[in-house]
């Protein structure tokens, strides 16, 4: 037996969840009671698993999530149906009967009920693993078997059929023909269902009960209406109790309830991202303190604020929700929220969502901990919260430690700790820093239960962030056992003045690496001050473009070559201004002195500011800075009777000084350097006016092993996101290889190549690079093309060098504007949907009707709100998509690009509603367009053509063709013809567009980068039918612009009395199926004394017998059969075999003939049809005994006849097949033919008749599956927003 050698070394445990680095674990050994308690933390995540481990109890015993709520709405049930049990049993929504069990008390006898489908709750990790352990245990087996055997049985048939076994009676012969195809139909059907298997989940009734003293819901999970067996807790706030869903998933919910009853909001998680996050913040281990969060004495609230239709994004819906929970609540007071999501903005100065943040921070006195966003390593990268219009939430950067190192990612060996490469760097567009302070960004703690794993490595912002808001936590547990006054802004500007600065980019880092310890003892030393509770609000103007008004300087879109004054606001604000004690505003006054390290800034050294807006200049000159970087430095501003207390405010200043001389004007190359682990260089160039695209190009120029170097190139649009102009790659580069990237860029901006090694390598590497930029640019940034105006011209323009021009216009999308055919405005009111004030949120929901012709992909999009989340002036947006069975296809929400839906043909409806505490705003939305992009089946191509009269007259296309520095080439589009096989079933209509790209370039890399918007604009249709002197003369001005109609009206012609009398008979005929029996009889007698061979009336007459009524009699039937036959016998068969066994027809007077033998043709279809429904219908009414081969040989007669005709599959007669197959026991294929009217239009009776189907093949695993997700198919209502 091999011994354990002497020198292994204790794990790391300390470096799962690093608290060293930030001075918490100093803090709490010298401060055992300053862990959190007294203190709660708000987690807006994706939900937060209250059975994961660490998350029972506080350091005090108390429970550790005292709420879980879920704002997105995702969760809620719909149990506005109020019902009383019978015998103490209820039927749910989902046709079950549930059995109430005894020891439930309920004083009012009402319940209330609804039905909810499990993988509507499931984060999308936990529904493939159940829906895969579901496959793989009730599907598989079985279905595997089944198949087997039918093949089998196929086999059989297929030697039977070559040992010559067919017998010359013809039944017999079609029977044998039938049974070959029965069971190859078998082996189809099930191979079909294998492919196209779906589950849809269990289905789930919910009762909803008063017991007197709480709601309490039970959620069926037995699905078989064994309520003892399933969930049954209470409000979770006044319970505190949570269960999971089943024993195999895990997936912990709890409840709430709302709008007394009508609404069942189930909690869970929509990810693990929540959970991990709440760990890191606050987990406690009684049995393992080294596991500990950061404050394992804080309690949590959970508000999931990722939408589990949405995988997992978040709404506005729920960060109101969220926030509205946190501001006002009786039951408990929140201390610090965590949210360590985000997005990015097009602009921070505006927004319904901000101005609710600003509320929960400057009102409320919350302080707000925000992650910065894993966007980096590029500049200007940090998302909203950080980057939102109130200065005072927190962001937080990610970094790394050297123990983290060892400990959480098992490197070999240590590297200095660092900034992780991928967390995103201030400042923010505005000029804020955007990140305030960093914190380790990774952790091996806790995640839900239905991972089926006790913790998990997770690293990013979002990690850091939770390990800030711990932090935060701490120091307001200090502050409350010392009974010391605080705000969110005095424990800001102490972890600011008490962090510790890096040797580390200032953008990644911020004030450096939050210090707990220094913070708390900080806080408590300098208390007491007259700007505890006062915030210093700076606002910077002229520097940016039409002088906005903004939190810092940042300068970038600009050649830096000349000083520029700016103007800075300072305005002390009070917390919660609008009602504070006027006394502390009159006593309100201080002397500034400031200062600034930066000799190339100039800013007065004193400010002094009572309790009004004071304002400043500054003066910034960057001439002799070095060119190709970016300079960061702060006015500060010290209180002068107490420098120690630290900054009080700061006027941050970002300035990029970029290279203006390139090489020719539009090359920049950049010598070898050396990459470590972690290092970044940042180059900084003034993109030429001209330029449409740039080509870099990287060289490892030194190493022997693969570098891994990301390249981030960034350019920052006013009032633009900073992914509008953005490009990201992550390379390994080998030794002397190059890689080469083309990009998109905007002539006058800024662009920043951003080049960085990664964070975690551990050899050093040399990379150089190279960039030349590129001009084809066309003089409109958009094209439109009218289909009236057949050609259009495009003049592109090279602005840089000679360059090969290769245009290329490709139509991507069809798009159609839907208007709603339904809008309501109506409040919501109800605790979660109230902003304290008595302020209720109102929504507006609209409703489209949208039909598809085929199958297609589509993407909803509401023009007017799109693009925009956190800056939006609304609440919040979102769509959800219904077949027309009201089952939910799939949601999107404000960011549309990202939410795509394949769907069959078919007729849906698309839900919209929009929120807002302002009804009178959602008004004016009532009539809003709906825009649905459809992705064309093929792109479509137009012709480019070298001149006007080459497009008209569908002449030579154009060439590739080089074109020199500083002239203009036109090109011209001509319109596609709306024949085009791709175009032809869109049935497109006036002002319906289609959308694509233009391109000039010749490389396909280029092509992909540089483009353009393409919009063609459908004025007219051509005509289906023409006039003889018509043409088209092809090219781009044949296809789109038909002329519409000929140039005079035909001639009316002139009728006769007999025409007269054939309408008249046939009105009377139309009217025999609407009359009563008595009526319908005596009005067909009428018609058919005075014309006998009428067979229009005839039919008219069995339509009218034939009902679902009178088919359930045997003298119903019989009536059917003998009306049937009556027409049978009046149609000559022979003439109309002969008439379609002819293939061409060359009388003049063929297509009335056809008319008038398809009119015969098709009468007889369903008067056999009908006559061999009702004979089947009698065949299975009688007992096996009781039947007759003279009955099948009936049967089979009409088969025969009918199969000369037409195929079984035709809609004409599928009815009649479905019944003769069952009779003949031919299940296979009476499946087959039910499918195929299923693909048409799944409808419930539809449905029922192929489950019954699939029982009667004994195919038991399909018809069940069908059975349990009836519900899911055919919901009782649209699913709540």
């Amino acid at each position: 037996m091999a011994s354990c050698p002497d020198t292994l070394g204790e794990f790391p445990c300390w470096g799962l969840l690093p608290r060293k680095e930030t001075g918490v674990l100093n803090l709490l050994s010298k401060n055992p009671s300053y862990d959190g308690r007294g203190t709660v933390i708000a987690i807006f995540d994706s939900g937060v698993d209250p059975g994961a481990p660490g998350l029972q109890v506080t350091t005090e015993g108390k429970v550790k999530v005292i709420d879980r709520i879920d704002g997105s709405g995702a969760g809620d049930v719909d149990t506005s149906t109020v019902v009383q049990a019978a015998d103490g049993v209820i039927t749910g929504l989902s046709g079950r009967k549930l059995k109430i069990p005894e020891s439930w008390v309920n004083p009012s006898g009402k319940y209330h009920i609804g039905v909810k489908g499990a993988y509507c709750l499931y984060p999308q990790r936990l529904k493939e693993r159940i829906t895969k352990e579901r496959k793989d245990k009730k599907w598989d087996p079985i279905h595997k078997e089944l198949l087997a055997e039918a093949q089998r049985k196929v086999q059989q048939a297929l030697e039977t059929s070559k040992n010559g076994a067919s017998n010359t009676n013809g039944n017999i012969s079609l029977l044998e023909k039938l049974g070959k195809e029965d069971a190859e139909a078998r082996v189809t059907q099930l191979n079909t269902l294998e492919k196209k298997y779906k589950d849809l989940g269990p289905a789930h009734d919910c009762v909803v009960y008063h017991d007197g003293e709480v709601w309490r819901a039970c959620i069926d999970t037995s699905e078989k209406g064994e309520l003892e067996s399933g969930i049954h807790i209470g409000e979770y706030r006044l319970t505190h109790e949570w269960a999971p869903l089943t024993a195999v998933d895990r997936y912990n919910v709890s409840i709430n309830v709302h709008n007394d009853g009508n609404v069942l909001e189930i909690v869970g998680m929509c990810s693990s991202h929540g959970t991990h996050v709440a760990s890191i913040a606050a987990a406690n281990f009684p049995d393992n303190p080294e596991r500990n969060g950061i404050a394992p004495g804080a309690q949590i609230i959970s508000i999931t604020i990722g939408d589990n239709r949405l995988n997992s994004m978040e709404t506005g819906t729920a960060l109101a929700r969220a926030m509205i929970r946190v501001m006002e609540n009786p039951h408990y007071s929140i201390d610090v929220i965590n949210i360590s999501y985000g997005e990015h903005a097009h602009w921070s100065d505006s927004g319904r969502l901000g101005e609710l943040a600003h509320e929960v921070v400057n009102k409320y006195g919350i302080s707000w901990v925000a992650s910065a966003g894993n966007h980096g390593p590029a500049l200007a990268t940090v998302g909203v919260p950080p980057d939102i219009h109130s200065d005072s939430i927190i962001g937080v950067g990610a970094y790394v430690s050297p123990d983290m190192m060892m400990a959480e990612y098992a490197m070999v060996e240590k590297l200095p700790g660092c900034a992780y490469t991928w967390s995103s760097r201030g400042p923010t567009a505005d000029g804020a820093r955007g990140v305030t302070v960093c914190a380790p960004g990774g952790a091996i703690t806790s995640v839900p239960n239905f991972l089926l794993r006790v913790n998990q490595l997770m690293n990013g912002t979002s990690m850091a962030s939770p390990h800030t808001a711990g932090c935060v936590s701490l120091a307001v547990s200090a502050l409350k056992q010392r009974s010391v006054i605080y705000s969110p802004y005095s424990i800001r500007r102490a972890l600011q003045h008490t962090a510790q600065a890096l040797d580390l980019d200032i953008f990644a880092q911020g004030h450096g690496l939050i210090q707990v310890e220094r913070a708390v003892d900080h806080l408590l030393q300098h208390s007491g001050g007259v700007e505890d509770k006062v915030r210093f609000a700076v606002e910077c103007g002229g520097g940016g473009a039409g002088g906005e008004r903004r939190k810092g300087i940042h300068l970038r879109n600009w050649k830096a070559d000349k000083p520029i004054d700016t103007s800075v606001i300072v305005e002390p604000i009070i917390l919660n201004d609008s009602e504070a004690d006027p006394n502390e505003k009159l006593s309100f006054c201080m002397e500034f002195v400031m200062t600034c390290d930066a000799s190339w800034v100039k800013a007065p050294t004193c400010l002094q500011m009572s309790y009004t807006v004071r304002s400043f200049q500054v003066t910034i000159d960057p001439r002799g800075l070095e060119r190709g970087r970016v300079y960061f430095t702060s006015v500060r501003a010290y209180d002068s009777s107490n420098v120690e207390k630290g900054c009080m405010f700061e006027v941050p200043i970002t300035v990029v000084v970029p290279y203006v001389d390139l090489i020719n004007g539009y090359q920049y190359t950049c010598p070898p350097e050396v990459f470590r682990a972690g290092h970044i260089r940042h180059h900084f160039l003034h993109v030429p006016l001209e330029a449409t695209w740039g080509v870099v190009t990287l060289r490892a120029s030194h190493g022997e092993k693969s570098q891994r170097i990301t390249l981030h190139a960034v350019q920052l649009k006013p009032r633009s996101s900073v992914k509008t102009l953005e490009y990201y790659k992550v390379v390994n580069l080998e030794s002397q290889e190059s890689s080469v990237h083309v990009l998109s860029v905007r002539g006058g901006y800024t662009l920043e190549l951003c080049l960085a090694r990664w964070w975690s390598s551990l050899v050093d590497g040399q990379v150089e690079l190279s960039v030349q930029f590129h001009s084809l640019r066309p003089v409109q940034e958009e094209v439109t093309l009218l289909c009236s105006e057949g050609v259009q011209r495009v003049d592109v323009r090279s602005g840089l060098r000679t360059e090969e021009l290769a245009p290329q216009a490709v139509l991507k999308h069809h798009t159609q504007v839907v208007s709603p055919s339904e809008s309501r405005v109506e409040v919501l009111g109800g605790t979660r949907d109230t902003v304290p004030g008595s302020r209720p949120i109102y929504q507006l929901v609209l409703s489209y009707p949208l039909s598809i012709s085929k199958a297609a992909e589509v993407t909803p999009r509401c023009a007017l709100l799109s693009d925009v989340l956190y800056e939006s002036a609304y609440e919040s947006q979102l769509w959800m998509l219904y077949d027309h069975n009201k089952q939910l296809m799939g949601s999107g929400d404000a960011y549309s690009n990202k939410y795509s839906l394949k769907l069959e043909k078919g007729d849906y409806i698309i839900r919209l509603h929009v929120r807002h505490e302002r009804p009178d705003l959602l008004e004016k939305l009532t009539d809003l367009p709906l825009t649905v992009l459809t992705k064309l089946p093929q792109e479509v191509k137009l012709d480019v053509y070298t001149s006007f009269n080459a497009a008209v007259t569908n002449g030579k296309k154009f060439q590739p063709t080089s074109i020199t520095h500083g002239t203009t080439q036109p090109i011209y589009l001509a319109a596609p013809s709306l024949s085009d096989k791709t175009l032809k079933g869109l049935g497109l209509t006036p002002g319906q567009c289609l959308l694509g790209t233009l391109s000039f370039a010749k490389d396909e890399q280029v092509r992909k980068a540089d483009q353009y918007p393409l919009r063609v604009v459908v004025t007219e249709v051509p005509n289906k039918k023409r006039s003889s002197g018509s043409s088209s003369s092809g090219g781009g001005s044949g296809g789109c612009n038909n002329s519409g109609g000929s140039s005079s009206e035909e001639k009316k012609e002139t009728k006769n009395y007999s025409d007269y009398l054939e309408a008249l008979r046939d009105l009377q005929t139309a009217w025999i199926t609407k009359l009563d029996s008595e009526g319908g009889e005596q009005l067909h007698k009428e018609v058919t004394t005075a014309h006998p061979d009428h067979l229009a009336a005839q039919l008219a007459r069995l339509q009218s017998l034939d009902t679902t009524a009178a088919s359930a009699t045997a003298q119903g039937r019989a009536a059917v059969v003998a009306a049937a036959a009556k027409i049978v016998a009046a149609v000559d068969i022979a003439p109309l075999l002969a008439f379609y066994g002819t293939k061409n027809d060359t009388r003049p007077e063929a297509p009335k003939i056809k008319t008038q033998m398809d009119k015969q043709r098709n009468i007889l279809l369903e008067a056999l049809s009908r006559q061999g429904s009702a004979l089947c219908a009698d065949l299975l009414a009688l007992a096996p005994l009781e039947e007759t081969p003279e009955a099948f040989q009936q049967v089979d007669t009409i088969a025969t006849d009918i199969m000369k005709f037409v195929e079984p599959s035709d809609s004409k007669v599928n009815g009649f097949f479905v019944s003769y197959y069952r009779v003949r026991g031919l299940d296979g294929l009476a499946a087959r033919l039910i499918s195929r009217q299923c693909e048409e239009k799944w409808t419930r009776d539809n449905e029922a008749k192929l489950t019954e189907a699939y029982t009667r093949l004994g195919w038991m695993h399909i018809s069940a599956l069908m059975a349990t997700t009836h519900s899911l198919r055919f919901p009782p209502g649209y699913a709540p927003f």
